[in-house]
C-alpha cells in the first residue's frame, strides 16, 4: 500500500523503496505495528526532537538493522567464536571494529555491547577481572577454574569491594556510574564528586582531594547533563596520582570527539585507559554501545561475552558499521561543529531573555535551564508545557535540586536533533524565544489550595503561536523529506 503510493508519485528513492517494502510486509502480518511506526514517523515530524540524547539516524543506518543476521548466534569475537556458520558476521563486525579505530584512533574496539549501560558494565568488571582477579590469580599459581571453592571465594569478596568514584547523578552524572538504585552502587563501594555548588562546574582541586582519601580503583569522568567541557589530562593526572584506573563514559558527546570538536586535553583519547560509549546519541547511530581500550584491556574486554553480555547482535553491529562509515567523513565534522554552535547561540539568546542557564552556558550539546528560578514551575510542568506546543525536552535534576529526581527544577535541551534536520544558529535564536514565550506564560494549576508540581495551564494564545512557529519550522526543516507516506 505504501510503496504504490510512493511509485505512483514517482519516487525513486532505493532506500525509501526498501523502508516501504518493509512497512507493507509488516502490515499484513500487523496493521497494528505497521500503523504504529507510520504514527512514530508523523509524530516525529509534528513535534520538534530537542532531547540531548536523542537524534535521527540516516535510512541506512536503519535499514542495516532488519535483516538476516538477527538470526545468528555469534557468542565471541571475529575468527574466534563459539558457533559455526559467523563468516559473514565476522566481516562485518571486523568492518565496524576498523573503521571506529580509523574515527577514534584507538588501540582497540568492542563493539558487541547492547546498549550503553550494558558497555559500562563490561568495563567495570574487565577492569576489575584485570587488576585484581588476575593478579590473586598470579599469587595462588592457578588458573580460575582450579580454585577451591574457599579460595574462589577469597577473591570473590575482593572482587565486589573494590571502589568507584563517578561524577554525581544530581551534578549531571549517570544513573549507571555508582548512583544508589543501580546496580553500579551494589557491586562496587560507590563514590561520588560534585559539582561547585555556586559556578555549578567540576572543580578538580576538590575532585583530587576526594580521590586521594578514597583512592578508588576506578575514577570514572563522563555525564548525561553537564554542559561544559572535560579537562580530560587533569582527570588523568588525578587518576594517576592512586594508581587508578581512568575511564570515561563518552555516551552524550562521542559524536563531538568523533566530529573532532573536542581536542587536545578535552579528547579523552590519550588519556582514558577505557572509554565506553552509546552509538546513538550525537553519534547518530544504531541504539547500542561501543567500547574503546589500550592494548591493556583488550583481551579482558573482548570476553566481554561471557562476563557481561550473552549472543551479540549482529545486525545491530552491521548499523553501527554503516553509522562508523558515515561518521569518518568531512561532512560528519561540519555536523559536530553545527551541534556546539547551535547549543551555544540557544544558551545565549534564552540567557539574554532572562532564562537562568546552569553554569551560564554550554561547551557542548546541551544546556540545562533552572525553570524554578526562571519561570516558578517544575521541570516536569515545563517539560509539559513544551510538548503541547510540538517541542519534545525532558525535565532534568539541577544541582541543590529543591524539587527531587521526579519532579526537578530544570530541564535538559539538547540540539543534535534539530541539527541534523539542517538547522543552524539563526533557528536556534528562534526556538529560544519561542521556548522562553511559552514558559513565561505557563502557570502551576492550584489543587486543594496547593500549587500542583506536575499540572499546569499554558496561555492559549501563547501556546497556538509556539505551536504554529515549530511547525513552519518543521516544514523548512523536514525530517526524512524523501519518504511520503
Amino acid at each position: 500500500m505504501y510503496l504504490d503510493k510512493y511509485l505512483e508519485k514517482k519516487g525513486k528513492n532505493s532506500g525509501v523503496i526498501a523502508f516501504l517494502a518493509g512497512l507493507d510486509h509488516i502490515q499484513k502480518i500487523s496493521k497494528e505495528v505497521a500503523d504504529s511506526i507510520v504514527q512514530e514517523l508523523k509524530d516525529q515530524r509534528s513535534y520538534l526532537k530537542m532531547i540531548a540524547s536523542e537524534n535521527y539516524s540516516s535510512l541506512a543506518v536503519q535499514l542495516a538493522m532488519g535483516n538476516l543476521f538477527t538470526d545468528k548466534y555469534s557468542e565471541g569475537i571475529p575468527k574466534k567464536r563459539f558457533y559455526a556458520g559467523c563468516d559473514n558476521v565476522d566481516t562485518v563486525e571486523s568492518l565496524a571494529i576498523e573503521e571506529a579505530k580509523k574515527i577514534f584512533g584507538v588501540d582497540h574496539v568492542y563493539v558487541q555491547p547492547h546498549s550503553g549501560a550494558d558497555a559500562n558494565m563490561v568495563a567495570y568488571w574487565a577492569i576489575i577481572i584485570q587488576k585484581v582477579q588476575n593478579r590473586e590469580l598470579e599469587k595462588f599459581n592457578k588458573k580460575l577454574e582450579e580454585l577451591t571453592d574457599k579460595e574462589y571465594e577469597k577473591i570473590r569478596e575482593l572482587l565486589i569491594n573494590q571502589k568507584i568514584m563517578g561524577m554525581a547523578l544530581s551534578s549531571g552524572g549517570h544513573l549507571t556510574h555508582g548512583y544508589r538504585h543501580n546496580i553500579s552502587s551494589k557491586m562496587m563501594i560507590s563514590h561520588s564528586y560534585e559539582v561547585d555548588p555556586k559556578s555549578c562546574m567540576l572543580d578538580y582541586k576538590k575532585i583530587q582531594e576526594k580521590v586521594k582519601k578514597e583512592k578508588p580503583l576506578i575514577l570514572l569522568a563522563g555525564y548525561s547533563s553537564y554542559p561544559r567541557l572535560i579537562n580530560f589530562a587533569k582527570m588523568k593526572e588525578i587518576a594517576d596520582s592512586v594508581k587508578a584506573v581512568f575511564m570515561v563514559d563518552m555516551a552524550h558527546f562521542a559524536g563531538l570527539v568523533a566530529g573532532k570538536v573536542m581536542k587536545g586535553e578535552y579528547n579523552p583519547v590519550g588519556y582514558a585507559d577505557i572509554i565506553t560509549s552509546t552509538t546513538h546519541k550525537t553519534l547518530r547511530g544504531p541504539r547500542g554501545g561501543i567500547i574503546l581500550c589500550t592494548e591493556e584491556f583488550k583481551d579482558v574486554i573482548d570476553k566481554g561475552c561471557p562476563l557481561v553480555l550473552g549472543g551479540p547482535m549482529p545486525h545491530v553491529i552491521a548499523a553501527k558499521a554503516i553509522a562508523f562509515k558515515e561518521a569518518n567523513s568531512k561532512e560528519f565534522c561540519d555536523y559536530a561543529s553545527n551541534i556546539v554552535k547551535n547549543a551555544v547561540a540557544l544558551a545565549e539568546k534564552l540567557k539574554s531573555l532572562g532564562a537562568k542557564i546552569i553554569t551560564d552556558g554550554t561547551d557542548n550539546h546541551l544546556l540545562l535551564v533552572d525553570v524554578n528560578k526562571s519561570f516558578g514551575i517544575t521541570g516536569r510542568q515545563a517539560e509539559k508545557a513544551l510538548r503541547e506546543a510540538h517541542i519534545t525536552v525532558n525535565r532534568n535534576t539541577i544541582p541543590l535540586d529543591e524539587n527531587g529526581p521526579w519532579y526537578t527544577s530544570g530541564i535538559r535541551i539538547g540540539t543534535p536533533a534539530v541539527t541534523t534536520l539542517g538547522m543552524k544558529e539563526e533557528q536556534m535564536k528562534e526556538l529560544g524565544e519561542i521556548i522562553f514565550e511559552i514558559l513565561k506564560n505557563t502557570r502551576s494549576i492550584i489543587k486543594n489550595g496547593k500549587k500542583s508540581k506536575a499540572e499546569v495551564e499554558v496561555d492559549k494564545n501563547a501556546l497556538e503561536k509556539g505551536k504554529d512557529r515549530i511547525a513552519q519550522l518543521l516544514k523548512e526543516f523536514p525530517l526524512y523529506p524523501e519518504i511520503i507516506i
